[in-house]
């Protein structure tokens, strides 16, 4: 993938190793995003890095991350600290001809800058909803929603997408000349995330006509 013409914000969002592969088109951003399930959230506590796993809702030009009011993490956003997101998409294996050229094709996304939290109910009761309607579209309307106990355990936090870099490697192995003749096989294995059967929990009801209980 070629370069985007869009100028990265700024210095320590540019891709540097392997330019070429990089983007920072809002829409090839956002596509990444909205794709990803997880995001790893990068921040400083007591002078050591952490990285943490999160689920995430993009809404509009905001990536949103909830968890525990007495998350460390959120607590450190919530002060204005800077944190770091990163949402990866894996999609082949690749296999080279040499160990030196053997890859992955992925597409990914690193966010950067300062979250602000969101105090207001509304808001976090329209981030919550998406939350789920983000894994089964229309099931927030269907399941019972936070009550005000659960709606104050929960911190909600909004980071801009404004200093943000997409990378994404696509293709086939990219051999020396002088391998190409090396008696192995090469190529891709395309590699994804894929749904699997349906496990029912206890108690359950009797079985929905739609899969996961989504009305139309």
């Amino acid at each position: 993938m070629e370069n985007s013409r869009i100028e990265p914000a700024s210095k320590r969002s540019t891709v540097r190793r392997l330019a070429r592969r990089g983007s920072y088109d809002p829409a090839v951003v956002h596509a990444i995003l909205d794709e990803g399930l997880v995001a790893h959230v990068a921040f400083d506590h007591q002078g050591h890095p952490f990285v943490i796993p999160m689920a995430y809702v993009r809404r509009g030009n905001d990536l949103m991350i909830h968890g525990a009011v007495a998350s460390r993490m959120l607590q450190i956003g919530a002060e204005g600290l800077p944190l770091s997101l990163c949402v990866t998409l894996l999609d082949g294996l690749v296999y080279a001809k040499s160990a030196f050229h053997h890859s992955v094709n992925y597409r990914s996304v690193v966010v950067l800058g300062t979250a602000r939290e969101v105090t207001d109910a509304a808001d976090k009761r329209a981030f919550l909803d998406g939350l789920v309607d983000r894994v089964a579209p229309g099931r927030a309307r269907l399941v019972r929603a936070p009550n005000d106990k659960e709606l104050a355990a929960t911190r909600v936090l909004a980071m801009p997408i404004e200093e943000a870099s997409a990378k994404i490697r696509t293709g086939a192995p990219v051999d020396d000349e002088e391998d190409l003749a090396w008696p192995v096989w090469a190529g891709v294995l395309a590699v994804g995330l894929r749904a699997g059967p349906l496990v029912e929990a206890d108690g359950a009801h009797e079985r929905p006509a739609r899969p996961l209980g989504v009305g139309e």
